[in-house]
């Protein structure tokens, strides 16, 4: 087996700006593995949040081109690798290059009939309430609007949005940025709003202050949830978790944990980081009766891979194998 990898770096439309930061660009991590039977692609986010850089990525994925080299499997990865975006690219891969070679479909593979179409929801960065407003007015006709929100101003935020889209369902992500007594004051008020679900209101090493919190509103794991070994903590806090490829480490332990999840009556998001329709591909699989779907980072990039996702509005349609698997 062959293994090629390389940073490639997407412009986003505009700038994408959360609690922790704004940046222009989606700089990520391809690798793509050959064998006699074809090639299979995956792709990946290196996230500093995670302690993770492009260099560190890159310099993940060469520790393991030998045992790429001599074959070792998806399996086997699980062990070489850490959870991680270096592990994601690759295991994407290894499916992508499993399905070619088989001639039957990622989904197939992973005990799917068939890949249904899914509804995204429209990601709307931070700022002050009233661009937020005007960005929400551009999208009011999405299904599903997703807020960053991470200031003292957030129930301004809110309103405007609502007032904005009046009919969009709204999903609220602090990424970490509240305090135990801010959610407190705000969940009430979110509700009110129609908020649906509140992602990873506390930073991930004070959330156990969740656990017997009665929130109005349901709360969501996304930076506290990374593979199963975070899962029951999680379970005592949440009654939903965000799987991201990119955190799982692949398609691999993203579909054990979306199963051990849905056996605790979790709820789940399908999420992922910008990125273009490569690293949104395979995460399709985890969005299949998801009740929340966050996969829109190609509609936030100025330009996305071609091949890639068809997306009708907010509707991502089921792909052919030249996207991925």
């Amino acid at each position: 087996m062959k293994l090629v990898f390389r940073e490639e770096v997407w412009p986003i439309a505009g700038a994408f700006a959360i609690s922790r930061g704004s940046k222009t660009e989606a700089r990520v991590v391809v690798a793509e593995v050959t064998d006699d039977e074809g090639s299979g692609r995956g792709e990946a986010v290196p996230y500093a949040r995670y302690g993770e850089s492009v260099d560190s990525v890159l310099e993940q994925i060469r520790s393991v081109e030998p045992n790429l080299e001599a074959g070792a499997d998806r399996a086997a990865l699980q062990t070489l690798l850490p959870p991680g975006a270096a592990r994601n690219a690759l295991d994407c891969a290894l499916w992508d290059l499993a399905a070619k070679g088989t001639g039957r479909r990622a989904f197939e593979l992973a005990g799917f009939a068939r890949l249904d179409p899914v509804k995204t929801a429209y990601t709307l960065s931070l700022g002050p309430a009233d661009a937020m407003a005007r960005a929400a007015l551009a999208a009011a006709r999405r299904p599903w609007l997703k807020l960053k929100i991470g200031g003292p101003d957030d129930l301004d935020r809110v309103e405007a949005v609502r007032r904005a889209a009046p009919k969009a369902r709204l999903i609220v992500d602090a990424n970490e940025a509240l305090s135990m007594d801010a959610l407190v004051r705000l969940a009430p008020d979110f509700e009110r709003l129609g908020v649906e679900a509140i992602e990873q209101p506390l930073a991930a090493h004070e959330d156990a202050a969740l656990e017997g919190f009665a929130s109005p509103v349901l709360l969501c794991a996304d930076e506290s949830i990374h593979s199963r070994a975070e899962l029951h903590a999680c379970a005592r806090r949440y009654g939903c978790i965000n799987i991201k490829l990119d955190k799982t480490g692949g398609l691999t332990e993203a579909l054990a944990l979306r199963a051990d999840a849905l056996a605790l009556g979790l709820k789940i998001m399908a999420g992922s980081m910008v990125a273009t329709s490569l690293s949104m591909a395979p995460a399709m699989l985890i969005a299949q009766a998801a009740a929340f779907v966050d996969l829109d980072g190609p509609l936030l990039l100025a330009k996305d891979r071609a091949p890639g996702l068809a997306f009708i509005g907010s509707m991502i349609q089921p792909y052919g194998p030249e996207v991925w698997g």
